[in-house]
């Protein structure tokens, strides 16, 4: 059995934080239409730039917000929140390619409602995934990279017993457990820090949810952890 844990480390850094989740199992992530989803995407990267309409780039709420959090704890320089990397590439005239049908549709929901979302392969776990911070010696393979570049201590990290699966919460994944093609089960993620924009998160979690079910198939189960709430199982 799996699960996924908000552990007190973590909740000690960010006592209102709420995170929504999904567990997909059975899903079929094989790409069959790539138009249908680059014309997704475009249409997702349109409705996004209202989350950028200042012209000073840091001073959106969106970015504000998170760049807040992320003086929380100790990151890598350079280091952004995954909702920034997106909106910083469409404000520069950039475009948000397609990955895989799974990727696509978590970056199309993450543009649309400004908020952090990410997605790991279930299977490829080694044991609870949990979100805590690091003691720094965690192993960390991303993708691109042939080498392990573990987070500092106290960043705050997914982690399993193998080592870090994404640091700064989405900033960077490992490419371990990283989604493909052939991904069956995954595990979905959209972050707040504060517990900010709860309607919002609820709206994107379900949205998502229906997505998946409707592209990919399989069955989707939504939970939403908080300091109430503090685990879930994820795989049996």
């Amino acid at each position: 059995m799996k699960k996924f844990i908000l552990e007190k480390e973590y909740l000690d850094i960010f006592p209102d934080s709420k995170i929504g989740i999904l567990v997909c199992t059975g899903i079929d992530n094989h790409i069959k239409d790539e138009e249908k989803y680059a014309k997704y995407l475009q249409e997702a990267q349109e409705e996004a730039k209202k989350y950028i309409e200042n012209p000073e780039f840091t001073q959106n709420p969106v970015i504000k917000t998170w760049r807040e959090a992320f003086y929380k704890f100790k990151t890598k320089k350079g280091a952004r929140c995954s909702i920034e990397a997106l909106l910083k590439r469409i404000s520069k005239g950039g475009q948000i390619g397609c990955i895989n049908p799974l990727v696509d549709i978590y970056n199309g929901i993450s543009l649309k409602y400004g908020l952090p979302v990410g997605g790991e392969d279930i299977d490829k776990f080694a044991g609870d995934n949990r979100l805590t911070v690091a003691d720094g010696t965690e192993e960390f393979v991303t993708y691109g990279s042939d080498k392990s570049e573990p987070p500092y201590p106290g960043e705050v990290v997914y982690k399993d017993e193998k080592g870090a699966i994404c640091r700064c919460f989405n900033w960077r994944e490992s490419v371990r457990t990283m989604l493909t093609e052939d991904t069956e089960n995954a595990f979905m993620c959209i972050e707040t820090a504060w517990g900010e924009r709860y309607e919002e998160l609820e709206a994107a979690l379900s949205e998502l949810k229906a997505l998946i079910e409707e592209e990919l198939g399989g069955k989707v189960e939504k939970h939403i952890l908080s300091k109430e709430f503090q685990e879930v199982v994820i795989s049996e």
